[in-house]
């Protein structure tokens, strides 16, 4: 038997020769390319193609590496969903509709996101190349996953970046401070900066006190969510995630506590970069139910400022100097962007991806569903 942490939760794991393992009562704990080439299966069956479906499965896996699970594998139902019900359309690629030599305007055309913005992200790092800036947006997206994910390409090819997303205008969870409606989506916002002693700083956050994707783990494997996430539709605390999704709703709250005015106003500001300058859609009146993302990408070259050599020498020393600070009793280290990320993969990796019994269910009801034959356990 063997103890690890993974992202915060004691899982005690077994590991037979198939490289699958069991968690605590039983939860299901797979490797990653046992989950991998699961996903790969559901989307293949769902109706998406063999490069679409390595792409996502890929991505999402990545992200559950990554202790990111609200953007993991408990997304493929509703990914397919979709398709099934022609909301979306996994044949649709990247559709070019205006180009300088720095910036890309795109239409997804409702296509899968992950492909879509792996294909534009691309291109702006080519353009980058040549070019100080490239600036790219999308419109008409599925859900484009994991925004570091993104960010993590451009500092692999020695790019900065800032990048966001909007919810083209539905979706919407987010109250403003004050308001018991919500008027805004989760609006995440991710900045990446190559270099680092253990790899490039990713900081990738939703402008909300938790990605809604969280809260829908939470209400598929039927827990409760932390205190400071939610207000019901009367604007009073709440800890059941299933308030998020009544009629009328609830809404999660705006990042910063006490100081929540600042959340709301940076989500704002994505909601117009994301929305507006794309050519897509801003937040409106009764929207349809969730659709996808309208996006910003703005990938940035250090050799036609400081130059990466100075980059690389003030990111060393700045890096040094935050994590050598006097640490408060009790404290053993100082964590920096992309820091817990890669310490969830290196866990991950080595133990295995736990899923609840809420999501899994989900998973196998749509294998099910789809004559998809379950992993060996």
């Amino acid at each position: 038997m063997i103890s690890c942490l993974v992202t915060s939760e004691l899982f005690v794991l077994a590991k037979n020769r198939d490289n699958h393992f069991w968690g605590d009562a039983n939860l299901p704990v797979l490797s990653a390319d046992v989950l991998n080439d699961f996903s790969k299966r559901l989307f293949l069956a769902g109706g998406i193609d063999q490069e679409a479906a390595e792409i996502i499965s890929t991505s999402l896996v990545e992200a559950n590496l990554r202790g990111h699970d609200s953007h993991g594998v408990m997304r493929i139902p509703f990914y397919i969903g979709r398709v099934a019900d022609g909301g979306l359309n996994p044949k649709s690629r990247l559709t070019i509709v205006k180009e300088s030599a720095s910036s890309i305007m795109a239409d997804g055309g409702w296509g899968m996101g992950q492909v879509l913005v792996r294909d534009l992200m691309t291109r702006l790092i080519e353009k980058c190349k040549t070019s100080a800036v490239a600036f790219g947006t999308l419109i008409k997206s599925s859900h484009i996953g994991r925004l570091g994910e993104y960010a993590e390409m451009a500092a692999d090819a020695g790019l900065a970046s800032i990048m966001g997303a909007n919810t083209h205008g539905a979706a919407q969870r987010v109250a403003p401070v004050g308001g018991k409606r919500p008027r805004l989506g989760t609006n995440p916002i991710c900045m990446g900066m190559p270099g680092g002693k253990n790899g490039p700083f990713i900081f990738d956050i939703g402008t909300s006190a938790t990605a809604e994707g969280k809260v829908r783990v939470k209400k598929i494997a039927g827990q409760t969510v932390p205190g400071g996430w939610l207000l019901d539709a009367d604007g009073r605390p709440t800890i059941d995630p299933n308030q998020l999704y009544g009629d009328p709703p609830g809404t999660i709250l705006p990042l910063g506590g006490d100081q929540a005015y600042k959340g709301f106003g940076l989500a704002f500001m994505v909601e117009m970069f994301s929305g507006a300058i794309s050519g897509g859609q801003c937040a409106y009146p009764n929207p349809p139910p969730p659709i996808g993302n309208a996006a910003f990408f703005l990938v940035l070259n250090p050799e036609f400022f400081g130059g990466l050599p100075h980059l690389n020498d003030e990111i060393g020393r700045l890096e040094e100097y935050v994590r050598g600070v006097p640490r408060i009793d009790g404290v053993e280290e100082i964590f920096l962007p992309g820091d817990p990320e890669r310490r969830a993969m290196q866990n991950r990796r080595a133990h295995g991806i736990p899923i609840d019994d809420g999501n899994w269910k989900a998973l196998a009801d749509l294998a099910l569903k789809l004559n998809v034959d379950l992993p060996t356990l």
